[in-house]
């Protein structure tokens, strides 16, 4: 048999959250159930943020109140901070990802706290999810370079990973939030952490800002990683960090990893389906850069 690898489709938190057209919640649920038709089984359905620093996630817990009941799928709420962490809980979120640091400029942009008290912070919302049996994701954002700061530094990368390790997170995700690496670096970080952690609870997550997506995702594979964020139709792109563009597509990965011969799960042709999806709602969603040789493959007309 194949080895799994699995993909976390971000699409419809990450990939929205800074497009001009704001989706309603029922349209963001059409997106999310575009994805379970392929097979999808890991979903970043929404975030419990501010609607006015982010209005593309308003409504987010009467999107929760509408997901499907699927114990085989992980629908996970991205949050900021303890209130968000109570507000996804309440709402009906048994899975939730938090953010950290790997630099001040970035903390300061996006949360308005030290990178300490980032830390501290996400520290206290892993206890509690232990505690209330919550599946916890800390995320370490540009740990490859920041668009305020420059260049991250790796060693303290590795502590902020090593840390929330300790701390029990359920998976910890190392996070090109700009798109700024390279499969060199990509290689030697995650394989250091692989060799330091195993593989079991790490992730990563690339943007595709200078097209090397797709190969980074290949080099945290060579490392050992077998699970990866990506975005339905190249969305993407955050609102606090200058130059972050589309993450990398979900169609993209998959097509990599299936013909690279592991196992996703997940549909190929009913994926690219999904893609248009995410172009009708959205009005402006890239596709992956294989787009037009799979809609060719797989026979989808145009």
């Amino acid at each position: 048999m194949s080895e799994r690898v699995f993909i976390n489709d971000v699409g419809p938190r990450d990939g929205l959250q800074n497009q001009p057209r704001i989706l309603q919640p029922a349209q963001r649920l059409g997106l999310i159930e575009s994805l379970l038709d392929a097979g999808l089984k890991h979903i970043e359905a929404g975030a419990f943020v501010s609607p006015k620093a982010v209005p593309a996630m308003a409504g987010a817990a009467e999107l929760f109140a509408a997901l499907p009941d699927r114990s085989d799928v992980t629908f996970t709420a991205l949050i900021p901070n303890m209130k968000g962490y109570e507000l996804a809980t309440a709402a009906g979120a048994r899975s939730v990802c938090m953010v950290l640091y790997a630099s001040e400029g970035m903390a300061q942009a996006n949360v308005r706290m030290s990178r300490a008290e980032a830390d501290a912070a996400g520290a206290a919302i892993v206890k509690r999810a232990r505690q209330e049996g919550v599946r916890v994701t800390s995320t370490v954002s540009v740990a490859f370079e920041c668009p305020f700061d420059g260049p991250a530094d790796p060693g303290l990368v590795a502590d902020m990973v090593a840390r929330f390790a300790d701390l029990g997170s359920d998976e910890v995700c190392v996070a090109d939030t700009i798109g700024a690496a390279n499969p060199v670096q990509v290689r030697r970080l995650m394989g250091a952490l692989v060799d330091a952690h195993g593989a079991e609870r790490l992730s990563c997550h690339f943007h595709d800002t200078r097209a090397m997506g797709v190969a980074n995702v290949f080099a945290a594979v060579e490392a050992g990683i077998r699970k990866f964020d990506a975005s339905i139709g190249r969305l993407g792109g955050c609102p606090f960090a200058p130059g972050a563009s589309g993450n990398v597509a979900t169609e993209d990965v998959n097509m990599m990893l299936s013909q690279a011969g592991f196992d996703t799960g997940i549909d190929a042709r009913k994926l690219q389906m999904a893609a248009r999806v995410a172009e009708e709602l959205t009005g402006n969603a890239p596709g992956g850069r294989a787009r037009a040789w799979l809609e060719r493959h797989l026979e989808i007309a145009a």
